[in-house]
């Protein structure tokens, strides 16, 4: 099979992006498949195996020259390909803009379409739907920057504090901040929306991180997240020891069953396909709060996703192999081949 992985691009998720892609790459190598990377920014260099993730997302959004922004979409990398692998995280490349593109051309593209994508990537949004689909989620209010001292009462009267600040768009807890104090919070908001013209402040959910990854509609087995420090930031997301990860995580199993559950209820709401991860909070009375699902989840080393299809039994090389099928065969039902 002849596949393209699209990695980099220019959201704050770049660095994670060229990690999990050259990871994608060297799996579907090493199942004979013949696979080449695309860089939609056009800078994808020959360090790109050595990518490296910094311990926090830029402090400038990364800008493509003019010009340059469709113009891979004319690469016969991506037109003769028989699958497309999506390894973008963020921005235009999981929002459902990419995915727009991709069908313009009629390319067999992994992960959710144009709709799921939005709607995931909308936090706002995405709970709604949560809600309306029976999943339970946490409060929140949907702000913008410059609110002062009446957002600082308007939280505390809703839900108090400590709470979670974090852009309405974005993922890999880029903008993200644990807020425990009243004074914190304009500054918090300030800085998600650095990333984000809207903000979202979240009642924060005492208790444990959990996460279920979906692959091809079904649920693998439950990974508990324990971090240092009790916050699972973008540092402790992709630093190397300062998370713990527990799979199949240790709760009873009828509450395993419910997460899966409702993991797999939110990722219908929203349109998701081929494998999405949801990540939930659970509270000391062991009720779980989805907080969002991830339509483009890592593949770095330390991913929840492969994490979790290892303890299924998957490898990483089938993982991703299996991912590519998904979306080889949509394209051959579509065209009847």
């Amino acid at each position: 099979m002849k596949v393209t992985v699209l990695l980099g691009g220019d959201s704050p998720e770049r660095d994670v992006s060229l990690a999990s892609g050259m990871g994608i790459v060297e799996a579907l190598k090493k199942r004979d498949h013949d696979v080449e990377p695309l860089d939609p920014s056009g800078r994808i260099g020959a360090d790109a195996a050595k990518a490296h993730i910094a311990e926090a997302p830029p402090s400038e959004l990364p800008d493509l020259p003019p010009g340059e922004t469709i113009d891979w979409l004319r690469s016969p990398l991506l037109l003769d390909a028989d699958a497309v692998f999506v390894g973008l995280h963020g921005g235009a490349g999981e929002d459902g803009t990419v995915q727009a593109l991709l069908e313009s051309v009629r390319a067999n593209y992994t992960g959710t379409g144009v709709l799921g994508s939005a709607l995931s990537m909308n936090k706002d949004r995405s709970k709604a739907l949560f809600n309306e689909a029976g999943v339970q989620t946490a409060e929140h209010l949907l702000v913008q920057a410059g609110r002062g001292a009446s957002l600082i009462d308007e939280v505390d009267q809703l839900f108090g504090f400590p709470v979670v600040v974090k852009p309405d768009n974005q993922g890999s807890s880029v903008g993200f901040s644990f807020v425990q104090e009243p004074g914190e919070l304009i500054e918090a908001v300030e800085r998600a929306a650095f990333y984000s013209s809207n903000v979202l402040v979240e009642r924060y959910i005492a208790g444990r991180e959990i996460t279920v990854a979906i692959l091809d509609g079904e649920p693998l087995p439950v990974v508990e997240i324990v971090p240092e420090g009790g916050i699972y930031d973008y540092k402790r997301k992709y630093t190397k020891g300062t998370s713990r990860y527990i799979v199949p995580a240790e709760i009873d199993s009828g509450l395993a069953e419910r997460v899966q559950r409702e993991a797999l209820l939110a990722y219908h709401s929203i349109c998701c396909r081929d494998y999405a991860r949801a990540d939930f909070r659970m509270d000391g009375s062991g009720e779980p709060y989805c907080l969002e699902v991830n339509t483009l989840p890592g593949m770095t080393g330390l991913s929840l996703v492969p994490m979790a299809a290892k303890a299924a039994g998957i490898d990483f090389e089938e993982l991703v192999e299996r991912i590519c099928l998904m979306a080889h065969e949509r394209g051959r039902s579509r065209t009847g081949g």
